[in-house]
């Protein structure tokens, strides 16, 4: 059975990983070399271990702020641009959301594609693909010291209005909104790919915002949950730049890149449907 990873599903606990498979991943530290695909070890069906021990990810319930309370002009704020949301229901940007909640693999691979101006993908870029669903733990873990403490109710249990993903309601519901972990994952992503290839560093920024803000798009999360992810996306970054083995599979990556793009393969997305779909 594949595992769909939206942010619903990402209460998978490092911690409550068999102290077998932690040892394999705190070895391949130890040895200071890279990760090497089909070598680590799962943490449930589909779902790679991330980088970091439960012990090293950065813990959200320190650096984050509360959510807003219910009757403050923050909440206020917030539930104002859920409102505006509404408008872009049925539109090309409404499905370019739900596409966007999709966070399985080799699915969630190409999101950044059209951004980057490469292929990323399984068969042209291996090293890089196992870097993103490696660090997809790391930064949509962090968030869960917060989430499970506030246990914010989402927008669309407030305001019972649709979500692009009707089929996730009910694991949605049972799911903190604060912060947010595709925010979290899409901004990490969107750090280490302009980490990587800094010549495209704007447009992949921009493509991690849009990927953020598919979730207010989505009517599952707020905008402070938005800015609070990206906050723990930030954090799980610096933290994972003391890890040896992501600063091998980051050197990896680079090189597959920049193979990719000598031999001017074109993205492994429909790059006119996106910018058509995020258009102002």
């Amino acid at each position: 059975m594949q595992v769909r990873l939206r942010d619903h599903a990402l209460p998978w606990r490092l911690c409550a990983v068999p102290a077998v498979v932690a040892s394999l991943v705190l070895a391949g530290c130890a040895a200071d070399v890279g990760s090497r695909p089909g070598q680590v070890p799962e943490i449930r069906p589909g779902v790679l271990a991330g980088y970091l021990p439960a012990n090293a990810r950065p813990d959200s319930l320190k650096l984050v702020p509360p959510p807003p309370a219910p009757d403050s002009a923050a909440q206020a704020a917030d539930a104002e641009m859920a409102r505006k949301q509404m408008a872009l229901r049925g539109t090309a940007r409404w499905q370019l959301a739900a596409a966007d909640a999709e966070l399985r693999f080799p699915q969630a691979a190409g999101v950044f594609s059209c951004a980057l101006g490469a292929p990323i993908s399984e068969q042209a870029t291996p090293r890089l693909v196992l870097l993103l669903r490696r660090s997809l733990v790391d930064a949509g873990l962090s968030t869960y010291g917060a989430k499970d403490h506030y246990q914010r109710a989402r927008p669309f249990v407030v305001n019972g209005q649709p979500i692009c993903t009707p089929e996730d309601a009910d694991k949605l519901r049972k799911d903190g909104s604060y912060p947010s972990g595709h925010n979290a994952a899409g901004w990490a992503w969107a750090l280490i790919l302009a980490e990587l290839a800094p010549d495209r560093a704007d447009a992949l920024f921009a493509r991690g915002l849009a990927f953020g803000q598919s979730r207010l798009v989505c009517n599952v999360h707020w905008q402070s949950d938005a800015l609070a992810g990206r906050t723990m996306g930030a954090a799980a970054v610096a933290r994972l730049h003391a890890d040896p083995v992501f600063l091998a599979d980051m050197a990896a990556a680079r090189q597959e890149i920049a193979a990719v793009r000598a031999r001017g393969l074109p993205p492994s997305h429909d790059c006119a449907a996106e910018a058509a779909a995020l258009a102002p």
